[in-house]
């Protein structure tokens, strides 16, 4: 896939990118510690897989915010709403500071220049396929 020429040119919003990399760090920083105390014998035990796969979708929803896919949005809110759900079982605190990350990221996703941007991130096939 390229990108198409024909589509307005429209610069990323620096709070998508930081946000974007935010995504990227922490997916990885989690995989990497994760990583540590994953039984491979035994992956269902203790969510260890589930968790991993949790770390992965943060790396991946960043690697594609900073592509400009509209459906990546909709992945980093997934998951961080993913995480307030979790936060109900979990000190009050953990609750307050996952749903106030929401409300920023939702904000952040989701305002005007980050709509035109995700807007005009248009794709077309190649040629010949």
């Amino acid at each position: 896939m390229t990108v198409d020429p024909s589509a307005p040119m429209n610069r990323r919003p620096l709070s998508i990118t930081l946000l974007a990399w935010l995504y990227v760090v922490t997916g990885v920083v989690g995989l990497a510690y994760h990583a540590t105390r994953f039984d491979v014998a035994r992956p269902f035990d203790d969510d260890g897989l589930w968790i991993l796969l949790v770390r992965l979708l943060a790396v991946v929803a960043g690697i594609f915010l900073l592509r400009g896919r509209n459906w990546a949005r909709w992945l980093a809110v997934a998951w961080i709403a993913w995480h307030v759900g979790l936060s109900l079982f979990h000190p009050l605190m953990e609750l307050v500071m996952h749903s106030v990350f929401l409300v920023v990221f939702v904000f952040i996703l989701f305002r005007p220049p980050a709509a035109a941007y995700f807007r005009t991130a248009r794709v077309k096939p190649l040629p010949g396929g």
